[in-house]
C-alpha cells in the first residue's frame, strides 16, 4: 500500500509518496494548481502498481481544486478534518512545521489509518451550489449590519429618532420606507424650513407616490421630532448629504443582492425531493427553508441522526474518570457553525409563531424551560429534536423514491 500525504497551500502543494515503515517513494515535491501539473500527479500516482490512497487536509476552499481533479480520474482521495489532522501531527516532542515535513506527516497518517480512510463522496451539484449561494448570503448579511449600522450612525446625528417612527416591514429591497424618505429629506432641515402644513402636503404626495399609507398623523409626528431634535450635522456640509445618500444606495444595493441569492436558492431546492417536507416544518419559511437544506445538504450522507447532530456540533461528548461522570455537558461547537445559526434562528420563529399543529419541536422547547433551563439551552434542545426529525423525514422521502 502506497499513501500520498498532500500538504495544500494557496494555488500548490507538497506532495509525499510513502511506503510502510517510512519508505518513500519519491523525496517531497510540489505540484501547482494547473492541468498540467495536477495531470502529471494523476499519471505519477495511476503508473503505481500497488493501492494507493491519496490524504489531504480540508482547507475551506484551497483543496477543492485538487480533490475536483482526482476524482474526476477515479482516484481514491481522503479528505480529513483539519482537528483530527492537528492532534495527529502535535504528538511528536520536537516539532518543526515546513509543507515538505507537512506532506511526510499526512503520509503517514494514511498509513496509520489506512482502513479508516473514507473515499470522498461529492455531494449533488445542487447541494454544493446551495451550500455556495448560502455562504455568500451570509456574508452580504455581515455587510448588510454593517452598513446599516453606519446609516444609523449617521441618522442619529441628522435626523435623531427618525427611526423610531419609521420601519422597513417588507423584505423586498425596493420597499423600505425609511430609506426612501431619508432619500427624500436626509436632514431634519429640509423639514423644518416648511410650514407644518407644507410637510404634511408633502409628505402624503410623497407616500402616496411611493405607494405607502398617507397619514397625517405620522406626518406631524415627524414634524414634531424635526423641530424637537438636535442634528450635529450640518446640512450646509456638501459630504452630509453624500454620505447619507451613499449609505442608503450601498444598503439598497446589498439588499438587491441578498433577494437575487434567496430567489436563486428557492429555485435551486425546489428541485429537490426534500423540499416540500422541509417547507412544512414550523419555523421554515421561505428564507430559513433554502437556508438550512443547503447547509444540512444531502443527508443520506449521514449514517444516523446522530451523525447529523454531530455535523451540527450539537452532541456533548461524554465525560467520565474514575468514580466522576460529569451530568452537565455543554455541546462540543466542534461543526457547523453556519448550520447552527440556522438552526437557532428557526427555533427563534418557532418559539414567536407557537404552532399548534407539529408542535414537538416547540413542545419540547416548552418543556426544557419548564424544567428551568435558560431559554438559549432550551433553543439548543430543540434544536437537536428538529434535527433529528428533519433527518428522519427527509430520509422517508427517499426510502420512498
Amino acid at each position: 500500500m502506497i499513501s500520498v500525504g498532500i500538504d495544500i497551500s494557496k494555488g500548490k502543494s507538497t506532495v509525499c509518496f510513502m511506503k510502510p515503515y517510512g519508505e518513500m517513494l519519491h523525496k517531497p515535491f510540489e505540484v501547482q494548481h494547473t492541468e498540467s501539473d495536477l495531470k502529471h500527479l494523476v499519471n505519477q500516482i495511476k503508473t503505481l502498481t500497488e493501492e494507493t490512497r491519496v490524504v489531504m487536509e480540508s482547507t475551506g476552499a484551497y483543496h477543492f481544486p485538487v480533490l475536483a481533479y482526482l476524482k474526476e480520474h477515479g482516484i481514491f482521495a481522503s479528505v480529513i478534518n483539519p482537528l483530527v489532522m492537528s492532534k495527529y501531527v502535535n504528538v511528536s516532542i520536537r516539532k518543526g512545521k515546513t509543507d515538505k515535513l507537512d506532506a511526510i506527516k499526512i503520509a503517514n497518517f494514511g498509513l496509520d489509518h489506512w482502513y479508516h480512510l473514507v473515499d470522498y463522496s461529492p455531494t449533488a451539484d445542487v447541494y454544493d451550489e446551495l451550500k455556495t449561494l448560502n455562504r455568500q448570503y451570509l456574508n452580504y448579511i455581515s455587510m448588510r449590519i454593517q452598513v446599516k449600522q453606519t446609516l444609523t450612525n449617521l441618522l442619529d446625528r441628522t435626523m435623531p429618532g427618525i427611526k423610531t417612527l419609521l420601519w422597513n416591514r417588507s423584505d423586498v429591497p425596493d420597499r423600505d420606507k425609511l430609506c426612501d424618505f431619508v432619500k427624500e429629506y436626509w436632514h431634519f432641515d429640509n423639514i423644518t424650513r416648511r410650514s407644518e402644513a407644507e410637510f404634511i402636503n408633502d409628505y402624503n404626495d410623497w407616500a402616496k407616490s411611493k405607494r405607502y399609507r398617507a397619514s397625517t398623523e405620522k406626518a406631524k409626528k415627524i414634524y414634531a421630532l424635526a423641530l424637537d431634535g438636535i442634528p450635529t450635522l450640518s446640512s450646509n456640509t456638501p459630504s452630509t448629504k453624500m454620505l447619507v445618500e451613499e449609505a442608503v444606495k450601498v444598503l439598497h444595493m446589498i439588499d438587491t443582492t441578498l433577494a437575487s441569492i434567496l430567489a436563486q436558492m428557492r429555485e435551486l431546492a425546489k428541485s429537490l425531493k426534500e423540499y416540500e417536507v422541509v417547507m412544512a416544518m414550523p419555523g421554515v419559511g421561505e428564507i430559513l427553508g433554502p437556508r438550512i437544506i443547503a447547509e444540512i445538504g444531502d443527508v443520506r450522507r449521514f449514517h444516523s441522526h446522530g451523525a447529523l447532530i454531530a455535523y451540527a456540533g450539537l452532541d456533548a461528548p461524554p465525560f467520565q474518570s474514575g468514580n466522576f461522570t460529569a451530568t452537565k455537558r455543554s455541546i462540543s461547537k466542534r461543526g457547523s457553525a453556519s448550520l447552527r445559526k440556522t438552526g437557532y434562528e428557526i427555533m427563534r420563529y418557532i418559539k414567536i409563531s407557537k404552532p399548534s399543529e407539529d408542535d414537538a419541536v416547540y413542545q419540547y422547547m416548552l418543556k426544557k424551560e419548564n424544567e428551568g433551563k435558560p431559554k438559549k439551552v432550551a433553543k439548543i434542545a430543540a434544536l437537536n429534536k428538529f434535527l433529528r426529525i428533519y433527518y428522519a423525514r427527509v430520509k422517508e422521502v427517499y426510502a420512498a423514491a
